[in-house]
């Protein structure tokens, strides 16, 4: 096995979540990068609105779920982070939550 070249390892560029900036690694998910962020709510339930954030981590539940891109319903433990991408806190069915 090779050692690593000084400076080579996982690209970092930003993303936008509720409208601010947040630095992420190329590789993460989208749940990963907010829980690296300190961000532990990704939505809010419909009637109570109550927040929910990453529970099972890999795709079973929807508690994760997220507006990405202007698309609503996105699991964000699913989600590879892309550079540009625009995330919102999804509230209900796919509201964003202001």
């Amino acid at each position: 096995m090779l050692p690593p070249e000084a400076g080579a390892g996982p690209a970092e560029f930003t993303i936008t979540v509720d409208g601010d900036p947040v630095p992420v690694l190329a590789g993460q998910t989208v749940a990963a990068a907010l829980l690296a962020a300190g961000r532990r709510s990704t939505r809010r339930t419909r009637f109570a609105d109550r927040p929910r954030g990453v529970f099972c981590g890999i795709g079973i539940c929807f508690d994760c779920l997220v507006v990405c891109n202007g698309e609503p319903g996105v699991r964000a433990c699913l989600r590879p982070v892309a550079p540009g991408d625009t995330v919102d806190t999804q509230h209900g069915a796919g509201e964003v939550t202001p």
